[in-house]
């Protein structure tokens, strides 16, 4: 746990960048081979555009997202695709992290990052809440 989780400072973006890091190499190694050039980014909040495209008023009302192209509809033979981006946002997840209170920061910022990549392969939320539910 870093410095500033530990003097009861709320913790920086790279503080985040570094919960985050631990938390995907704390992933097995063919999973995370199978991520592949995935760019992690920490950011504050999701920026306007983003919110106003997935029609989400509250800026804590989104803790992280996937942007690119999942791996299910690459094609080798039209245009290269943006590189796929994962976001975390801080200040939305250390809000739910304040508000939850069961779960630590580790936690949650390991759970975020795992469902922007179940997105990067495909999966939708609903894929995902029932792989969370049959997991415990």
């Amino acid at each position: 746990m870093s410095e500033v989780l530990k003097v009861g400072k709320a913790p920086s973006l790279d503080d985040l960048a570094a919960l985050a890091e631990a938390a995907f190499q704390a992933l097995p190694e063919s999973f995370r081979k199978l991520t592949g050039d995935v760019i992690f980014r920490v950011d504050d909040f999701p920026s306007d555009e983003v919110l106003d495209e997935l029609g989400i008023e509250d800026s804590f009302g989104l803790t992280g997202l996937y942007q690119g192209v999942d791996i299910g509809r690459r094609s080798g033979f039209g245009p290269a695709p943006q590189p796929s981006m994962i976001f975390l946002y801080r200040r939305p997840i250390l809000d739910e992290w304040a508000e939850r209170g069961e779960v630590t920061l580790e936690e949650l910022v390991s759970h975020v990052l795992v469902h922007e990549i179940g997105h990067h392969f495909g999966l939708s939320d609903a894929d995902i809440d029932a792989i969370e539910a049959s997991a415990g």
